[in-house]
């Protein structure tokens, strides 16, 4: 990493308020260059509050933007932290409107020229192609990240028409712990209670909301892009990694836009900026990358930058199951269209007899983070013991390698004796040694097969083919290797089982198959594309106090042999405690659980904990919050349980519970 002290301008920053058009402000911080001429402004927009949370992030960035000519603006979205107004959903209409208001609010200051481009990774990237779809006309170029282009199948809610367990409790809890943190009031002054106070009365658990939606309805087409790719008038440069889930995300933007405004690149990385030097690399020189994009959509700068393929893609070499890789083995290619016809369907054919599947519930403990982080246990372990519980289907890797970019697609000809239940695919690479990569994976709820916006029963006694793809993903299967095929019946904690679904289904080889994207070598790869080493601008000066407390594991299994019981337990380490220049104290602890017995799929139950203190002792601060979260189910629903308390000092200044009964109409 090359951290930039000196720039082609000084800057300068600020903290504003940006009036909305009822009346709500909200919190922004603007870095400048230090010029007399007007500059385009750059937005990131976001819940996670800029005083503190991605207070480090936001510093390896903004200046550095600011620092070459442009005026980079981080804001927090309304209700969070010191904007004025309550919490909303992610990505409502009130957010929407909001951004479209700070992009002209930016536009019409006498330091910017007019041309605002917005940036952001996750909840940042999603709504900045959001507010593209909506068509401001300051709006002129998007870097989005890590970003989703549909609400419902592409996001931390559902998979395949399914419930995402792993993730969609996970994160609603969060939320609901990040919702209820208090303004500070250095920077909100002394209505700070008042505004927390209200703040908390509207807070509600986005998991009610979340479950009562569990088909592709309304609710989850407002936001979706992918409901209409032309209303996105920006230029649009779309960044994912191979270990992000929404990487899917970037191959449809590049194959739906006018190629003439816009670019793609998916690198071998987590859910992180690719600046970052979180594993899995090689980081890349990512801001330098952006600002080749904004000079040339925002300045006018003939860089080059359109001329290179519409979409780069790091393709991984094979390489040994590990749940963290400093860096990968690889490279990078490029194709000028995309879909490519440098790729073409290969179609392997299932083969033997019909085979009875019931993978034990607890199939999928070693499926590793949804959304990984960078953490050194985030990526599946080998998936042998996985495989054990799986219908395997091999085909052998001859002499030469067989490489492949995009989604691969499964058709399985099935038979249910029951009217619901799931099927899950995992792609995995075999070494000699027997050792199995997981390469991707897709699932399918059956119930779903004829469509996401439905819920069809499952002919009961009868067979039906079902097709269904998996994520995608650049591998390369070495020479000697096996490419193995598994499908399970259960999926835990990714997949919420439903009852009936411990029966498991019949396959049928003999209608069943693996269709892979493989692409054709192309000795124009190899050195064609590079990229900087990363660089950023100097870092906050957080520091992270030691302590005694030995940390607990990342992620742990418990198995209770006699109850046939299994327990996932996972921390996961957004940021721990940590002290900031101004002398805030953050601390922060989440431990989530995930319960299941092999044979009963109303077993399954999740619980996620939060424990958030924010103190500044020079003012005698001192607040806490704490949440604790639940879902479990019956026959007929879903159970959830959610519990807030904030106390200031030692005072309870909130306490709410929240129970509910949500009906399982699919999912």
């Amino acid at each position: 990493m090359i951290i930039r002290t000196e720039f082609p301008y000084p800057t300068a920053h600020e903290d504003v308020r940006i009036p909305m058009p009822d009346g709500v402000e909200l919190y922004a911080r603007i870095w400048r260059p230090v010029t007399d001429e007007p500059v385009p402004a750059l937005l990131e927009y976001v819940p996670y509050r800029l005083t503190d949370w991605t207070a480090p992030r936001d510093w390896q960035r903004h200046p550095w933007y600011a620092g070459h000519g442009y005026a980079s603006v981080r804001v927090d979205v309304r209700g969070h932290g010191c904007s004025g107004g309550n919490p909303g959903d992610e990505y409502d209409a009130r957010e929407l409107t909001d951004g479209i208001a700070v992009v002209q609010w930016l536009a019409e200051q006498e330091w910017c020229t007019g041309s605002v481009g917005m940036f952001g990774i996750s909840w940042g990237g999603s709504n900045s192609l959001q507010i593209a779809a909506l068509a401001p006309p300051a709006l002129k170029a998007v870097v989005t990240v890590c970003s989703t282009d549909d609400r419902y199948d592409n996001d931390v809610h559902y998979m395949g028409g399914s419930v995402l367990a792993v993730d969609m409790h996970a994160w609603a809890a969060t939320m609901l712990a990040f919702a209820a943190r208090p303004p500070d009031p250095l920077f909100a002054g002394e209505g700070w209670r008042g505004q927390w106070l209200a703040r908390l009365e509207s807070v509600e658990p986005l998991i009610h909301t979340w479950l009562a939606h569990q088909t592709r309805d309304d609710y989850w087409r407002h936001g979706s892009v992918c409901e209409d790719y032309p209303a996105i008038g920006a230029a649009v440069l779309a960044v994912g990694g191979w270990h992000d889930p929404y990487r899917d995300t970037v191959l449809r933007l590049v194959s739906h836009l006018p190629a003439e405004r816009v670019r793609g690149l998916i690198g071998p990385w987590s859910h992180q900026y690719p600046d970052r030097g979180l594993p899995p690399g090689p980081s890349i020189g990512f801001l330098q990358e952006t600002l080749r994009w904004w000079d040339h959509w925002l300045k006018g700068t003939d860089n080059g930058v359109m001329d290179e393929p519409l979409l780069r893609s790091w393709i991984s070499e094979s390489h040994p199951p590990a749940t963290s890789y400093e860096v990968l083995p690889g490279r990078w290619v490029g194709d000028a269209e995309w879909p490519s016809p440098a790729v073409t369907p290969v179609t392997y054919a299932l083969q033997g007899a019909p085979v009875a599947i019931a993978s034990p519930q607890h199939t999928g403990l070693d499926a590793g983070r949804f959304f990984p982080f960078g953490n050194s246990a985030d990526l599946p372990p080998d998936q042998r013991e996985e495989d054990a519980k799986s219908a395997c289907f091999e085909f052998p890797v001859g002499r030469g390698p067989v490489e492949v970019l995009g989604r691969a697609r499964v058709t399985a000809r099935l038979r249910m004796d029951v009217p619901y239940g799931q099927v899950v695919a995992r792609l995995c690479d075999v070494a000699p040694d027997g050792s199995s990569t997981l390469v991707t994976r897709g699932a399918l709820n059956l119930s779903a097969r004829l469509g996401r916006d439905k819920a069809v029963p499952w002919p009961v006694g009868a067979y039906e083919d079902v097709v269904f793809e998996l994520n995608g993903i650049g591998h390369c299967f070495a020479a000697g290797h096996r490419i193995r095929l598994a499908l399970s019946s259960a999926y835990w904690p990714w997949i919420w089982p439903r009852a009936g679904s411990e029966a498991g289904w019949t396959l049928d080889p003999a209608g069943s198959s693996l269709v892979l994207p493989v692409r054709s070598a192309d000795p124009e790869d190899r050195g064609g594309i590079a990229f900087e080493p990363p660089e950023q601008s100097e870092p906050l000066g957080v520091s992270y106090p030691a302590t005694l407390d030995e940390p607990r594991p990342q992620r742990l299994v418990v198995r209770d042999v006699a109850r046939g019981r299994w327990r996932l337990e996972v921390d996961p380490r957004y940021g721990g405690t940590r002290v900031y220049p101004d002398g805030l104290e953050y601390g922060e602890e989440a431990l989530e659980v995930y319960e299941i017995d092999s044979a009963d799929p109303l077993s399954a139950r999740t619980r996620s904990d939060w424990r958030i203190r924010l103190h500044r002792p020079e003012l005698a601060w001192d607040v806490r919050v704490e949440t604790r979260s639940e879902v479990s189910c019956d026959e007929g629903g879903f159970l959830t349980s959610n519990e807030l308390v904030c106390r200031e000092g030692e005072e309870v200044v909130f306490h709410r519970t929240w129970e509910r009964r949500l009906p399982r109409a699919a999912g």
